[in-house]
């Protein structure tokens, strides 16, 4: 057996009311474009590639691939070795001519910049159910004016659209890890639904550098009070009652000055 790595940040997945939770989200169908990212032991592997009949999955732990590829040595699943953060997802999409759907329990601490790498080329990408802290998965699904509303939310948001499906907590899992964790769907747009450019990026982190601050102050280097108000927001707003939208015509400002 394969020990958890905490270098890796793993934590085994092993309740099956879990599995059959997650396999029931993500309804797996013959001939679709299923990719693994960290499949551990292959708890969830095993159910997605009897479903669709082929998988892809992405390990970076040498001992666990060694361990999936004599497992799946005569069935069709791919066993790629390296980092997720590194993958080239595009190019699998065009080796299995479809956009891929991405399943994952991902390691906490790459959560965030693994899932701006597969945003990176969203037309790869149709949608993705991932497992990571509860709290992440509340800041990526909240909604405008909430304490977890935030820099991750606006983000996210031109790319995909998020579905808080349900809470995990840590029995389900071997080692159990700290936190709870929480499992989302989040389907990916081809094409973003507003701005999602460096102008955004800097708006966004203006605005919530420092969350007490009004619209006015916080992005007083970048727009005036009435460039602001030209968009229909209130100056005097604080960044997280403003929605991603109007995020991203605060974004479009930023070429005009």
């Amino acid at each position: 057996m394969v020990f958890a790595r905490k270098r890796f940040g793993q934590h085994f997945l092993h309740d099956r009311a879990v599995l059959e939770r997650i396999l029931e989200a993500i309804d797996p169908q013959p001939g679709q474009a299923l990719v693994e990212i960290g499949p551990g032991r292959g708890a969830l592997t095993e159910p997605l590639r009897t479903r669709c009949g082929a998988l892809d999955i992405i390990e970076i732990d040498r001992d666990l691939v060694a361990a999936l590829r004599e497992r799946y040595r005569d069935v069709p699943v791919t066993v790629h070795e390296g980092d997720a953060l590194k993958f080239d997802f595009a190019a699998l999409s065009t080796a299995r001519g479809s956009r891929l759907r991405i399943v994952g329990n991902l390691p906490y601490n790459i959560s965030t910049p693994l899932l701006f790498h597969l945003l990176s080329t969203p037309a790869a990408i149709s949608d993705l159910h991932v497992m990571l802290q509860k709290e992440v998965i509340e800041r990526i699904c909240a909604a405008p004016g909430g304490r977890d509303y935030g820099r991750l939310t606006v983000m996210l948001a031109p790319w995909v659209e998020t579905d808080y499906l349900f809470d995990v907590g840590p029995g389900a899992f071997q080692p159990p890890p700290k936190v709870w964790s929480a499992v989302a769907r989040l389907t990916v747009r081809a094409t973003p639904r507003f701005t999602a450019d460096a102008r955004l990026a800097t708006v966004v982190s203006l605005a919530f550098a420092q969350r007490r601050k009004t619209l006015r102050n916080a992005l007083k280097t970048v727009l005036s009070a009435e460039q602001i108000a030209a968009c229909g927001i209130d100056p005097s707003a604080r960044p997280e009652t403003v929605s991603p939208e109007n995020y991203g015509k605060l974004a479009e400002l930023l070429q005009s000055r």
